[in-house]
């Protein structure tokens, strides 16, 4: 029952974390390209996902909570260090269920790699960018000293997050 429980978690927690990458995709393309029409909607939907995967973790985690005492650190594959909890849950399992299950888990883990990394490569450029804009305003503002001010004359941090340009002439 407790496989059936946990493998059930994994697979939720692994279509969830693909999901999340798929949409962070969008996100970087739209970065990229300068789309910006529901660039929010699309970040409100990664957060919606990660809350997700909070619940999940929470519940799997109180799920290796309830197994019994601890394996001796010799029995428990890779030590205590390597997996933690799960490696101490899937140590009771059969040999054929341990190996589909620990399939799972090596799979979320990589996954959730690739995400973290895509989302630090995010990051760099969006921060690239910003300090392109940064400059780029102190070069042909220099009397601004590097600020930046509201249409009623009060200076507002750089943090980039909602800027409009006037463009009329």
């Amino acid at each position: 029952m407790r496989y059936e429980q946990c493998r059930e978690i994994l697979l939720r927690e692994c279509e969830l974390v693909q999901e999340a990458g798929t949409l962070q995709e969008l996100i970087r393309d739209a970065a990229v390209g300068r789309e910006w029409t529901d660039f929010e909607g699309r970040l409100n939907a990664l957060d919606a996902i990660e809350g997700k995967i909070a619940a999940l973790e929470t519940e799997r985690e109180a799920l290796f909570a309830e197994t019994e005492a601890p394996l001796p650190q010799a029995a428990a594959p890779g030590g205590a260090l390597a997996g933690g909890r799960f490696y101490e849950f899937a140590a009771r399992l059969p040999l054929t269920e341990r190996t589909e299950l620990t399939a799972i888990y090596r799979g979320l883990k990589l996954a959730s790699l690739k995400l973290r990394m895509t989302n630090e490569s995010l990051m760099k450029y969006l921060g690239e960018a910003r300090a392109a804009l940064e400059g780029f305003f102190a070069l042909a503002f220099p009397e601004r000293g590097g600020r930046i001010y509201t249409m009623r004359g009060t200076p507002i941090s750089h943090d980039m997050r909602s800027m409009v340009l006037n463009q009329r002439v």
